[in-house]
């Protein structure tokens, strides 16, 4: 497997190339565990590495850490000495959430997507309002958003239509197909994405057939699966990490365990773009500053009550507006925090430095 299959390109040659002068080597990350890294090499040598020091400090937080999808620059250890992340490159692209609780951090689901599939059904994990989150954060990370209304055998061919329907029209940038990985079908469509040096990226509920679909892509048990519980519908296995896997027919898939939050890790912009609808009719609103609910001369409001917007659409702008302000406040919080702890270390080490030189005159006898 060479670099470029493994979706190396001209971005990442270019900012490699210092690090190519001190004899270190590109990988790309496949798998994190709580004390090391799996990595590709050139030729497709999977290897175990850890992360230097000084990477680990100089992150800001840990969404700059390394994670899967990542390529980075290693030593290559000698005489049974650990490989070493010296380097994590630029990425191109980043799927993020915001991390769970009540965390201001984002939390990095996969590094240099090009593809992000959100897979779900037309059954009891259809939910609108969870799609619109995700085309938000898809919008942020700069990858392509495709899903999957899984799992047809289940319900009957409107009932799935429908569903496909009603997703493609949240966002016209997505691709939405309809697809059974019991029966295999709609997996040819599928294929279509993941041509040679493309990385996409699964995500969806617990449930919803992730691990099936990796499995039938790759052509083995890739992911262990279990039967199908009939009251809910739901596989009875579970994908427990992240990993980046290489198809046999060309491409890379990150299979994700099942998300149970998906919170905002975005901004306005991105927001309202997601929202184009609901932000054509705001820029109506009487006033700028309109905050779409009890407001005089809302265009939002008049929209709904005319029944041109629906009402859960508007809840859910409203909703993601102001978990993104609270977001925004926390981080500000945090760094504002953040700073005063390094004034206070600064302060800390000058008077240290100052009593030491005082010390050192001291036993010189100097005044």
């Amino acid at each position: 497997m060479t670099l470029k299959e493994l979706g190396w390109n001209p971005f990442f040659e270019k900012a490699f190339a210092p690090h190519r002068e001190k004899g270190w080597t590109p990988a790309r990350l496949i798998r994190e565990s709580p004390i090391n890294f799996g990595a590709f090499l050139e030729g497709g040598e999977e290897i175990d590495v850890v992360l230097c020091g000084r990477v680990w400090h100089e992150a800001a937080n840990d969404a700059e850490l390394p994670a899967v999808g990542d390529w980075v620059a290693l030593e290559l250890g000698h005489e049974n000495r650990d490989h070493v992340i010296r380097e994590r490159l630029p990425r191109q692209t980043c799927f993020s959430r915001k991390m769970p609780g009540n965390s201001s951090q984002a939390q990095v689901i996969g590094a240099n997507v090009d593809v992000v599939a959100v897979v779900t059904d037309a059954g009891a994990d259809y939910n609108l309002r969870r799609m619109e989150r995700y085309f938000a954060l898809i919008g942020r990370s700069g990858a392509k958003p495709l899903v999957l209304v899984n799992k047809a055998d289940l319900c009957d061919k409107k009932t799935n239509r429908e569903a496909a329907d009603r997703i493609a029209e949240l966002c016209p940038a997505a691709d939405v197909h309809v697809t059974s990985a019991l029966k295999g079908e709609g997996l040819k469509v599928l294929k279509q994405y993941l041509k040679k040096g493309t990385t996409m990226c699964i995500v969806g509920s617990s449930g919803v057939g992730k691990s099936t679909l990796v499995n039938q892509l790759y052509g083995d048990e890739w992911q262990w699966t279990g039967e199908v519980n009939e009251a809910t519908g739901k596989g009875r296995h579970t994908t427990t990490s992240r990993e980046l896997v290489p198809l046999p027919g060309g491409g890379m898939l990150i299979d994700n365990p099942g998300m149970r939050e998906i919170q905002m890790w975005t901004d306005e912009g991105t927001l309202r773009e997601s929202f184009s609808d609901v932000s054509a009719i705001a820029s109506d609103c009487r006033f700028a500053d309109c905050g779409h609910r009890s407001d005089a001369g809302c265009a939002i409001r008049a929209a709904v009550e005319a029944g041109t917007l629906d009402a859960a659409r508007h809840a859910s702008f409203l909703n993601l507006e102001n978990e993104i302000a609270a977001l925004k406040k926390r981080a500000e919080k945090r760094q504002m925090a953040v700073e005063r702890w390094a004034k206070r270390n600064s302060r800390v080490k000058a008077r240290n430095l100052a009593d030491r030189i005082q010390l050192e005159r001291d036993e010189r006898g100097e005044t």
